[in-house]
């Protein structure tokens, strides 16, 4: 048979057919990737080793102490005495009529705040009596009070704060930041959770990888008895058993991940290898034996009502010791739709004294230079009250359009307050931060630039702060 006659009795159709299998595979392989999804991508030792910076960094930690639930900042951190004058009252409809709002109408009476604001600092930010071992402070805290937002319900807005989308499934800014620097800890995640109070209404999706490979994913540590559930092995399992109960696994892994190169495989034998190091790292994180009972008391260690989140405070410290990436300590709930006195005075008692500690104990160590600590909600409450029923003192609905969050060390211009809204707390009339701001500021100061921290999938590449976000040059020190 010569040339010829091989080309007419197969068409290209015909080869396609025949030998479309190795084809397709192939071409399979290639697009993931592209996308970097293909195991021989991701080395499980070299996706956390330490990455150089797309710059200098400022900061090489983050803890991101995230209170759920929307705090009210016009009763924390953005005094607004004219309420008063509208307390009991609604707002002329030219001032309510493009709000948008969760459940309250907009003609709901205006709810003057009860708290009395001090200056604290040589730079005389004023704060709420509710906080004021924050305010003791407040030379080292950036306050903003001009961050907005699109979304005006929890799920959503929380979403939008740490993954940049409002439908969750995006990676988290926890993974971003891991997946963009690595980590210095060798016996501890790269990116930690913690929890008090009552849960998030993200839940898991607050600390998810998304659609970067699971690898990244935040990994929940409790503060009472074994830091991760089941880390201790059974009675009768010695280390040396669990050691080559593991590398058979690990072989196994490595034969599929050879076979199919699944990028998850990969991240399944990091899991592994990490929960054997933490069987011996981990249980030491809760041993405060080596600290002072001058630093225990200084958190609220041992006391109630601060003990759980003291205890979390002291633990993001320890662990950026250790050379954790990021912290995050979650809090909730926030949601004060009724007897907002009495639920912000229960959260702030339980989380001001701890939060002071910590900034704090970061400073006198030499740490909080390179640790960038954050403290907000995923939006703020509106000046409107909402009363759900006569015999309850009102609360305050969400507010997407005007709230608060500060910033401190890492690389922030601490001293100084952000933004202004107007009057009586609806609207940004001054230097309006974007979550999407927010979170571009934040990578910068790890020294990333959020237009190249991007991953592809799906064919396109994506980004913590999708298409917007710009660094606020005003946070910066």
């Amino acid at each position: 048979m010569n040339l010829k006659d091989f080309q007419r009795i197969h068409t290209r159709r015909d080869f396609f057919r025949r030998f479309g299998g190795g084809i397709e595979t192939i071409a399979l392989a290639h697009l993931i990737g592209r996308e970097g999804r293909a195991a021989g991508g991701l080395s499980t030792k070299d996706a956390f080793a330490p990455k150089a910076p797309h710059f200098p960094a400022k900061a090489t930690n983050v803890i991101f102490l995230f209170m759920a639930g929307a705090p009210s900042q016009i009763d924390l951190y953005d005094p607004k005495p004219e309420l008063k004058k509208w307390h009991g009252q609604s707002l002329p409809e030219a001032m309510t009529k493009d709000l948008k709002l969760a459940f309250v109408k907009p003609t709901a009476k205006v709810l003057a705040s009860d708290r009395i604001f001090q200056r604290y600092g040589q730079c005389g930010t004023e704060f709420s009596d509710f906080i004021p071992h924050i305010g003791s402070c407040a030379d080292d805290i950036c306050l903003v009070r001009s961050v907005h937002t699109e979304a005006f319900n929890h799920h959503p807005g929380q979403s939008l704060l740490m993954s940049g989308h409002s439908i969750p499934g995006r990676p988290t800014i926890g993974a971003w930041t891991v997946y963009g620097l690595g980590s210095e800890a060798d016996d501890l995640p790269a990116f930690v959770a913690l929890n008090s109070g009552k849960s998030a209404h993200g839940g898991s999706s607050n600390w998810s990888s998304g659609f970067l490979p699971s690898i990244y994913q935040g990994v929940v540590f409790r503060n009472t008895g074994d830091p991760i559930l089941y880390l201790q092995n059974p009675p009768g399992v010695t280390g040396v058993t669990q050691r080559a109960r593991l590398d058979a696994i690990r072989d196994l892994n490595q034969e599929r991940l050879g076979t199919v190169g699944d990028v998850e495989i990969a991240s399944r034998i990091h899991s592994y290898e990490m929960a054997f190091r933490l069987q011996a790292s981990a249980p030491g994180l809760l041993d405060f034996s080596e600290e002072s009972q001058s630093t225990l008391d200084m958190y609220g260690v041992g006391k109630e009502p601060t003990h759980a989140y003291a205890t979390n405070c002291l633990l993001a410290r320890r662990m950026v010791e250790k050379g954790v990436r990021f912290v995050m300590l979650v809090h909730g709930n926030w949601d004060d739709h009724q007897e907002i006195n009495k639920g912000l005075k229960k959260n702030c008692d339980i989380t001001d004294q701890p939060v002071g500690a910590l900034l704090r104990d970061l400073k006198q160590r030499g740490l909080l230079e390179s640790t960038l600590v954050v403290w907000g909600g995923e939006f703020g409450r509106t000046p409107l009250g909402e009363l759900e029923r006569l015999d309850q003192d009102p609360g305050r609905d969400h507010h997407r359009d005007a709230f608060s969050v500060w910033l401190a060390g890492g690389g922030i211009k601490g001293g100084q307050v952000i933004g202004q809204t107007d009057d009586v707390g609806l609207n940004v009339v001054k230097d309006p931060v974007h979550v999407h701001d927010l979170q571009a500021t934040i990578l910068n100061n790890l020294g990333m630039d959020h237009t190249r921290l991007t991953y592809r999938h799906m064919g396109r590449n994506f980004r913590l702060t999708d298409v917007e976000g710009v660094v606020v040059q005003k946070m910066l020190a």
